[in-house]
């Protein structure tokens, strides 16, 4: 593992161009405050573009950028190459990367070979169109526990993602496993307190630097403390995604209106030396909306 956490770290500082002094922290006596003893990591924030009313692609750029975010993440394959060039030129917004929009449905795990050779065409569209258009992540799910057991959805998904990581490292372009609600990798009708060992070892299968998580802090909260999964997954984050959801209610909510603890998430961000991409995934709207929206991710990760 020393090799790939350490092509991992220099791909992430690469991509998102920045770079920051190692950070100390320490928890302070209140339970909802972090406190850095030196500047901390820098977070970037995105969101998904399905996210922005608009009327147009570049006017959704430039409202991404009105209210406050860094980024925008597109769906791909559907990436209008030349539009989206001319509305990162026009706004001064870049893409960061893309979600792959088939992968719901087109499922690496199918069991119909037809299936999952559709699925790796995709994605390897996906991260070709992303490239293009300066984006370094694309987001995938990599099945669902529905299309057969455990072994099968981990070995077909496996063998079929594989083969789109010699592209992605030629790309530079990382494919970034979101952990979701599909039945895989953790127990749906489980218990609260489970853990990403799974997670873990299904990155760890591919060995290779390009292939990673987008780590969604809100989708596991109902299943394992956010916080330890951030700890145990470790250099294999290479994205984020954020939302909020209250276990208590067991209901999805907006960022900081939820009972998530932000600032044990925040701390372990630090301690495992994350800085990079954070990617809003709630509901969206106009510029007030989203300004709100990236004002409670501000408030969340105490991005200063």
């Amino acid at each position: 593992m020393t090799l790939i956490s350490f092509s991992r770290r220099n791909f992430l500082l690469t991509s998102t161009c920045v770079v920051a002094e190692a950070t100390a922290v320490w928890r302070s006596a209140k339970a909802n405050e972090i406190q850095h003893t030196s500047s901390p990591r820098r977070l970037l924030k995105t969101l998904k573009s399905g996210m922005v009313k608009a009327n147009s692609l570049v006017e959704k750029f430039q409202i991404a950028k009105q209210a406050g975010f860094d980024g925008i993440e597109l769906d791909s394959p559907g990436i209008n190459v030349d539009e989206t060039l001319k509305a990162i030129e026009v706004s001064g917004l870049p893409v960061d990367g893309s979600v792959c929009s088939t992968h719901w449905n087109v499922r690496h795990s199918s069991s119909d070979a037809g299936t999952r050779a559709q699925a790796l065409a995709d994605l390897q569209t996906a991260l070709r169109q992303t490239k293009a258009v300066g984006g370094h992540t694309v987001l995938l799910v990599v099945g669902h526990g529905k299309d057969g057991s455990p072994e099968e959805v981990w070995q077909r998904s496996v063998s079929n993602i594989r083969q789109a990581v010699p592209l992605a490292a030629e790309l530079g372009v990382a494919i970034a496993i979101e952990n979701v609600w599909n039945s895989f990798l953790y127990v749906h009708d489980g218990p609260p307190n489970q853990t990403a060992d799974e997670f873990v070892r299904y990155v760890d299968e591919f060995n290779s630097p390009w292939v990673g998580m987008q780590f969604d802090i809100g989708n596991h909260w109902k299943y394992g403390d956010a916080a330890a999964w951030i700890r145990q997954l470790g250099k294999r984050i290479i994205k984020l995604d954020i939302k909020g959801f209250d276990k208590q209610q067991s209901k999805w909510a907006d960022i900081t209106e939820d009972d998530l603890p932000w600032a044990d998430v925040r701390l372990a961000l630090d301690e495992i030396g994350y800085q990079g991409w954070v990617a809003a995934e709630v509901s969206g709207g106009d510029v007030s909306r989203l300004t709100t929206v990236a004002k409670q991710i501000d408030k969340a990760l105490n991005i200063g």
